[in-house]
């Protein structure tokens, strides 16, 4: 029988190690690719068509939530787990609409990776404990639902993903030249959306900008 693929990716050698760790141990499973950002887990995951992608929300170049909406577009086969430090209903339901099928708090991981993973394999969707209780509570009038709170990931979604991408790389410091490198565009176009992202945020400097992708978490503080 063959193994069972798996793509790792986090900017953070030392959890990549400690997550491929985990996975090995189970017989018939393995860790075939590692990736340190965003972009990097998408080329590998065209390449190598991993069963599981498990990504970190937060890194550099194009954060865990592209690199997820990419993945799914183009290598539908291949399911993604997030993992984050959040657990929140809204950023939970924004991971689920990029096309995730799972959710797991990194300070669960040692517990449950593993049946999150076979959760995924499965074709079940996996929600970490903390985050299926928030919404179950959301749904019996509990707490808040999602999208009242006006926090998380919300208010990017008036964004397109080339939009998302390019306010991540502005704010993490890049300048026009270096995101029309990353992204192979013209200077000017790059110019171009960073003055439309300025206009449609009402933002009057990067220093907003960074404000902006900071409060919506797309990049971290």
């Amino acid at each position: 029988m063959d193994a069972v693929r798996l793509l790792v990716a986090d900017d953070h050698a030392v959890v990549r190690t400690g997550i491929r760790s985990l996975l090995e141990e189970q017989s018939g499973w393995k860790v075939v690719a590692e990736a340190s950002d965003g972009r990097e887990a998408v080329e590998k995951a065209k390449q190598i068509k991993p069963a599981v992608a498990i990504l970190d929300i937060t890194m550099p170049g194009l954060n865990g939530l592209e690199a997820t909406r990419q993945i799914v577009e183009n290598v539908p086969r291949t399911q993604v787990l997030i993992l984050t430090v959040h657990d929140s209903e809204v950023l939970a339901q924004q991971v689920l609409q990029a096309g995730a099928r799972g959710y797991l708090l990194k300070s669960d991981v040692g517990r449950d990776l593993i049946t999150a993973v076979d959760a995924l394999l499965r074709n079940r969707t996996y929600l970490t404990s903390t985050v299926s209780r928030l919404i179950m509570d959301g749904y019996l009038g509990k707490g808040p639902r999602a999208g009242e709170d006006g926090g998380g990931l919300n208010g990017s979604l008036r964004l397109t993903a080339r939009e998302r991408e390019i306010i991540q790389l502005l704010a993490e410091g890049k300048s026009s030249k270096e995101v029309a490198s990353v992204l192979n565009i013209s200077v000017k176009t790059a110019e171009t959306h960073r003055a439309n992202l300025m206009r449609k945020l009402d933002c009057h400097s990067v220093v907003e900008l960074v404000r902006y992708a900071v409060r919506n978490m797309i990049v971290e503080a």
